[in-house]
């Protein structure tokens, strides 16, 4: 069996877009963990290790810390994305982190169209099953295929009865392949103590087709933070391994980078808003726009979550992108709250303005109004991106564009994200506004998905933040503030971490008695 499995696993990444399930045997055979003779190989010791430690994390639960890269800034990089380590041996793998989509997926060995250097200065890679020891395809019968057909990722391939996905986007890029489950390997804190590179099985795609991303700015994939039963929030939640809640902290400015964890930031400033429920995607209630404590003249139906229209939480997507009958007012509120200071410029489609001061002593607030009372406050930053600086004299155009006759409103987003998101709209829904990366900046969020709920907070996210879990028991368990910061990993060993070293080792020397 394993040889077949083995050799499947190699037919995933070789095949165009073809795996005989494998039956279990009639009869099972007990063996001795360890042999009469104690003598075991350094590997299989942590191979069993890796096996006890995944039963251990279930029982307990805890924080799962992923580092953060990447800015907002679309003439820098515009787009956040994280490392995951994969496989055993595990490897490093570069995605971008994506709350738009469920599925997480990285490029394949023999993967057609994929780029292969990256402008980001990372270590492209690709997924080779048949290097892992521990991948296995997921085929049409396993029930964990079933997760991407609810939400129509995934289909099965008659021919060799594999789990297979296919994206298409409008612009005419997507990505295609087929599903494997391996070894996600990942740092937790549970309580106080970290237990690092612990692992969980999880399932992922495996691109063999794909033109999703250009050189420039290419990872090796993405990671779907969405709520159906494919994502890895979903999946890890499942297992007992981490809550089913996930904050991030995105970084403006200072090269960007944040904080991104399985677990609820905990911050007294924070509110929060109902996602509606029964919907692919983070949609809130959006109710009205405010500049300068004036709502707009805009037609709450434009934001309203019916008809297939609606309000997004999506990182994928950069700038702000607003439907023609929210974009208009919204732009001339702005104008006329600027035009005796600053001389207003069209720039290639997009209103823009010069100025030989700071923006923030200019241009007014604005304010986005959610259901349940929550209000969002963005500074100019946070609508305003600065085209170039010259000579004193600085060029800012606003950050929201304009969606012709799509009913979308999106906040975040360069040209290629706002082509992909928009077709992800159009094959499950169209959102009349999306928040993202533009917005989401210097903003702790955290999703609630059992609460159903999203709430936020202004914050400086180089800072460190208090982060809470609640475990298997009910019990709600912090991780000291300082322990995440920057590109969040804990700082120290606690004494907690030294006590569970030492249990380990007298575990250990018990099992060779």
């Amino acid at each position: 069996m394993a040889a077949a499995l083995f050799s499947t696993a190699i037919l995933i990444c070789l095949l165009p877009v073809s795996v005989s399930s494998s039956g279990f045997p009639a009869a099972l055979k007990l063996e001795r963990a360890i042999p009469a003779n104690h003598e075991m190989e350094m590997n299989e010791l942590k191979a069993r290790d890796r096996t006890r430690h995944g039963r251990l994390l279930q029982s307990l639960g805890g924080v799962v810390d992923f580092p953060v890269d990447g800015t907002f800034d679309p003439f820098v990089v515009g787009l956040y994305y994280t490392k995951l380590r994969l496989g055993s041996p595990p490897r490093d793998f570069y995605v971008q982190i994506d709350t738009g989509s469920d599925v997480l997926w990285v490029s394949c060995a023999s993967c057609n169209g994929c780029p292969q250097t990256s402008g980001l200065q990372i270590q492209l890679n690709y997924f080779d099953p048949g290097s892992s020891a521990t991948a296995t395809p997921i085929s049409c019968s396993d029930q964990r295929c079933n997760w991407g057909v609810q939400s129509s990722d995934s289909g099965c391939s008659v021919q060799n009865n594999l789990c297979a996905y296919t994206f298409q986007y409008g612009d005419g890029s997507g990505t295609s392949g087929y599903y494997v489950s391996d070894l996600l390997q990942f740092d937790m804190i549970v309580g106080s103590s970290l237990v690092p590179n612990s692992t969980a099985q999880v399932v992922f795609g495996t691109s063999q087709t794909g033109d999703l991303v250009k050189s420039d700015r290419a990872v090796d994939g993405i990671f779907g933070f969405g709520q159906q039963g494919m994502s890895v929030i979903s999946q890890l939640a499942s297992q007992g391994v981490s809550p089913r809640v996930f904050s991030h902290c995105l970084k403006g400015e200072n090269g960007g980078g944040g904080i991104l964890v399985l677990g609820e930031i905990v911050e007294p400033n924070m509110v929060f808003t109902p996602l509606v429920p029964s919907q692919p995607h983070y949609n809130v209630n959006l109710l009205s726009i405010s500049v300068n404590g004036q709502a707009l003249p805009i037609n709450p139906s434009v934001f309203s979550t019916s008809n297939g229209q609606g309000t997004i939480i999506d990182t994928g997507t950069t700038l702000a992108y607003l439907s023609e009958a929210a974009y208009v007012p919204f732009v001339e509120a702005i104008t006329n709250a600027v035009s005796q200071s600053v001389r207003a410029v069209v720039s290639k489609g997009n209103q823009c303005y010069v100025l030989t001061t700071s923006v923030a002593d200019v241009f007014p607030p604005v304010s986005l109004n959610f259901a349940g009372g929550a209000s969002m406050s963005l500074n100019p930053q946070d609508y305003l991106i600065q085209q170039n600086n010259v000579g004193g004299t600085a060029v800012w155009c606003i950050g929201f564009q304009r969606i012709q006759n799509q009913g979308i409103t999106i906040l975040g987003g360069k040209p290629l994200l706002l082509e992909i998101y928009i077709s992800v709209a159009q094959k499950h829904m169209f959102a009349s506004f999306a928040i993202a990366d533009l917005v989401l900046k210097d903003k702790i969020f955290v999703y609630d998905l059992v609460g159903q709920r999203i709430g936020w907070a202004n914050y400086d996210c180089s800072m460190s933040v208090n982060v809470s879990a609640t475990s298997s028991s009910g019990r709600s368990e912090y991780v000291n503030a300082g322990q995440f910061s920057d590109n969040a990993a804990p700082q120290k060993l606690s004494l907690d971490i030294i006590g569970n070293i030492i249990m380990l080792l007298l575990l250990v020397i018990n099992m060779f008695l």
